[in-house]
C-alpha cells in the first residue's frame, strides 16, 4: 500500500472514529446544520434568483425555513425565486420532513435497545409485534407512507389547477406537487404571493391540503398503528390514544375560536360568505397545527385570535411527524399531571396506564426551555425594533413552532431579527426531538436517596 493510500486510510478511519462517538442528538444538529448551509449556499447562487440577488440573509433565512418546514419568509417566494431556486426550496422540504420522521424513528429503536430485556418484552407486548423493527424496513416505510400521501394529494390538487383554473399540464403538475409536498411536510411555502388567499373560497384545494396536514402532523408512529390497527381502538399505544382525540380537541377549539371573534371582522372573515367564513376558520384552525398557509389575512386579525392562535401554535402536533411544537403528548402529560394534583392523587394513570415519573420530569423541561427560548427571541427582538409585543409573539412562537403563519413583519425586521428567527426555528425543529431523546439516554439509577423536604408552594 502506498503512503497515500495509507493517509487516506487512517483519514478515513479517524472520521469514523469522530463519528461513532457522536450521540445521536449531536449527529442529527451537525446533519441539519451542513444541510441548512449547503441548500442556503445553492439559494445565494445568481441562478436561484430571478434577479440574481439573493443576499446571505435571504438565502440563508429561506434554506432554514425550507429546511426546518416553518415558511416563514422574507421575500416573496412567488417572484423572487427562480425555478431551480423553488426546486432548491422543494428538495429542503421533503428532506426535512423525512429526515425528522426517520430521525424519531431511530429515536424509539435507540431507546428501546437501551432498556432492559424485561421493558422491551413488554413493549413488544403493548405494540403487539413480535420484536424490535429492522431499520431499513422501518425507514422504507416512511418514505413510503410520505411519498404516497403526496402523490395522492398532488393529483387531486393538479386536477383541480387543470380543470377548475384552466392552468395547462406542466404548470398543473407542478403547482401540484409542490403544494403537497408542502402540505403534508407543514412547511406553508406556497407558488403564490398571497398563500391561499385566492383559493380561501374552494373547498376541493383547501380542503385537500387540511386533510394531508393532518395526516402530516399526527406522526408515523400512529399512522403506522392506524394503518394496522384502525378497527381495534382498545389494542391501540397510549401515544395514538392521546394524539387522537387531543388533536381533534384542538382543532374543534381553534375552529370555533376563528370563526366567533372574526366572524364580524370585516378584514378576515366579515368579507366572506357563511359558508366561506366556516371553511376560512377550519382552515386557519388547521394551520396552527404548524403548517402556516393562510387563506385570509392573518395580520388583520384581532389580538384575542393571535393569542388563541399562540397556544395552539406553542402546542403543536404528534410526534415523530412533520409538525413543530411541544407536542400534543407533551401538552397532554401536563394536563394530567394537573388533573391528579387538583384530585389529590399520587400516581398519574392515564387510560388504565400508570405515566412513568421520568416522563414528568421530560416533559416540564421541555415545556420551560422551549418557553425560554420564545421569551429570549421575544425580548431580543422588541429591544432592537419598535414592534408592538403581541406581533413580536406572534412571530417568535410561529418560529419556534415551526408554523409559518405571520402577521407581516419578517420581512421588516432588520437582519438582527431574521437571524434571530433562523436559531429560533433551527431550535425549535430540532430541539424538542433531541432534547426528549437526550434526557430519556441519560436517564441513571442513583443507587442512594436524599431525605425529602418540601419548600412552600403558591
Amino acid at each position: 500500500m502506498t503512503r497515500k493510500a495509507q493517509r487516506r486510510e487512517r483519514s478515513f478511519r479517524t472520521r469514523v472514529r469522530f463519528i461513532r462517538a457522536l450521540a445521536p442528538a449531536q449527529v442529527i444538529v451537525i446533519g441539519f446544520g451542513l444541510t441548512a448551509l449547503v441548500g442556503a449556499t445553492l439559494l445565494w447562487l445568481p441562478i436561484s434568483s430571478v434577479d440574481g440577488s439573493a443576499s446571505i440573509v435571504e438565502a440563508l433565512f429561506t434554506a432554514v425555513s425550507a429546511l426546518c418546514v416553518t415558511g416563514l419568509v422574507v421575500v416573496d417566494t412567488a417572484v423572487h425565486w427562480s425555478p431551480f431556486g423553488l426546486g432548491v426550496i422543494l428538495a429542503l422540504i421533503q428532506l426535512g420532513g423525512l429526515g425528522i420522521m426517520v430521525f424519531a424513528a431511530m429515536v424509539g429503536i435507540v431507546l428501546a435497545r437501551r432498556v432492559s430485556v424485561r421493558t422491551r418484552m413488554n413493549t413488544a407486548l403493548e405494540t403487539k409485534s413480535a420484536g424490535l423493527p429492522d431499520v431499513g424496513r422501518l425507514v422504507r416505510n416512511i418514505v413510503r407512507t410520505s411519498l404516497t400521501i403526496e402523490a395522492v394529494l398532488a393529483a387531486l390538487l393538479a386536477a383541480r389547477f387543470a380543470f377548475g383554473y384552466g392552468y395547462d399540464a406542466p404548470k398543473a403538475v407542478w403547482h401540484g406537487v409542490f403544494h403537497s409536498v408542502s402540505a403534508f411536510n407543514n412547511a406553508g411555502f406556497a407558488l403564490y404571493s398571497d398563500s391561499m388567499v385566492r383559493f380561501v373560497a374552494d373547498p376541493w384545494i383547501t380542503l385537500p391540503m387540511c386533510a394531508a396536514i393532518v395526516l402530516g402532523g399526527l406522526g408515523f408512529p400512529v399512522l403506522r398503528e392506524l394503518a394496522r390497527e384502525w378497527r381495534k381502538p382498545l389494542h391501540w399505544s397510549m401515544n395514538t390514544r392521546i394524539v387522537l382525540p387531543v388533536t381533534a380537541a384542538l382543532l374543534l377549539i381553534g375552529w370555533l375560536a376563528i370563526a366567533v371573534i372574526e366572524w364580524n371582522n370585516p378584514r378576515t372573515l366579515g368579507a366572506e360568505s357563511g359558508w366561506t367564513r366556516v371553511l376560512a376558520a377550519l382552515f386557519h384552525s388547521v394551520q396552527t397545527r404548524t403548517a402556516g398557509f393562510n387563506s385570509i389575512d392573518v395580520g388583520a386579525m384581532h389580538d384575542e385570535t393571535w393569542l388563541i392562535m399562540d397556544v395552539l401554535m406553542f402546542i403543536g402536533g404528534g410526534p415523530g411527524g412533520t409538525a413543530g411544537g411541544i407536542k400534543v403528548t407533551t401538552f397532554a402529560v401536563l394536563f394530567f399531571i394537573l388533573v391528579t394534583e387538583l384530585r389529590g392523587g399520587t400516581a398519574v394513570n392515564i387510560f388504565g396506564k400508570r405515566l412513568a415519573r421520568s416522563v414528568h420530569r421530560q416533559a416540564i423541561a421541555v415545556v420551560l426551555l422551549s418557553l425560554a427560548a420564545v421569551m429570549g427571541a421575544t425580548v431580543a427582538i422588541l429591544a432592537m425594533t419598535d414592534l408592538d409585543l403581541d406581533r413580536v409573539l406572534f412571530e417568535t412562537i410561529s418560529a419556534f413552532a415551526t408554523v409559518g403563519l405571520s402577521t407581516g413583519i419578517t420581512g421588516d425586521l432588520p437582519a438582527a431579527g431574521q437571524l434571530c428567527l433562523v436559531v429560533l426555528m433551527f431550535l425549535g425543529r430540532i430541539g424538542p426531538l433531541t432534547l426528549g431523546s437526550a434526557l430519556a439516554l441519560r436517564e441513571r439509577r442513583a443507587s442512594y436517596e436524599l431525605p425529602k423536604e418540601r419548600p412552600v408552594i403558591g
